[in-house]
């Protein structure tokens, strides 16, 4: 008996403990980022740059304009250990479209 009231107190405390919300902060800077996504495009120019949250993932995202194409490379690197996450060629119009949707889909840092 003695046994199932220490399981029992120790489960009350465990389940009753409040949660703190821990704030994931960046471990690369935006310079380091920034040079690693202009590496992916050379000659390219970044037009744009943020640190948001995107799918669950704390990422920098870069839109940079290729010389002598259309539309950007939007290129994501992870601020926590500066993978590459994703590259994708946007056309002017998508980048529109995704710029009117942006207040629901992330949230900026």
């Amino acid at each position: 008996m003695k046994t199932v009231l220490v399981a029992l107190t120790a489960v009350v405390a465990v389940v009753g403990a409040p949660v703190v919300a821990k704030t994931v902060q960046p471990r690369i800077t935006m310079q380091a980022a920034r040079a690693k996504a202009l590496a992916l495009v050379p000659g390219g120019r970044i037009q744009d740059g943020e640190l948001e949250t995107e799918k669950g993932r704390l990422i920098y995202s870069f839109d940079i304009k290729a010389a002598g194409k259309t539309g950007v490379e939007e290129v994501q690197i992870s601020a926590l250990n500066g993978a590459v996450v994703s590259r994708k060629h946007e056309t002017a119009a998508k980048e529109k479209a995704e710029s009117r949707s942006e207040p629901k889909e992330h949230r900026r840092h």
